[in-house]
C-alpha cells in the first residue's frame, strides 16, 4: 500500500438518511479487492498507487447514479517508498500509547 484515501460520497438531494445510498458506494470499494475500512464517517481505500485508488472512487460515485447531486470529500496519503497495510499505521499509534 503506497496510496491511502479517506473518501465520504453523500448524496444531497435524498433526505436524512442516506445509507441506502452509501451503501451502494461502499459496495463498488468492497468489491474492489483493495484494502479498505468503513468507519461512521467515511471509508478509507489503500491501494498500490492514486490511480488505482481513484479508479474505484469514481466507480463508487458512478454506482449512485440515481442521485441529482453528491458530496465528496477526500483527503489522500501517498508514500512513495513505504508498503504495508492499513493497520500498521494504527498499531504504530498504539504502541505509542
Amino acid at each position: 500500500m503506497k496510496a491511502m484515501a479517506y473518501v465520504s460520497i453523500t448524496p444531497l438531494d435524498k433526505g436524512e438518511s442516506v445509507s441506502k445510498y452509501v451503501s451502494k458506494a461502499v459496495k463498488v470499494i468492497k468489491e474492489s479487492g483493495l484494502e479498505w475500512q468503513l468507519t461512521p464517517m467515511g471509508t478509507i481505500i489503500a491501494g498500490e498507487n492514486t490511480s488505482q485508488v481513484f479508479d474505484i472512487i469514481n466507480k463508487a460515485i458512478e454506482s449512485l447514479d440515481d442521485c441529482n447531486r453528491i458530496s465528496i470529500s477526500i483527503k489522500i496519503d501517498y508514500r512513495k517508498n513505504r508498503t504495508g497495510k492499513m493497520s500498521d499505521k494504527v498499531e504504530s499509534v498504539m504502541k505509542q500509547i
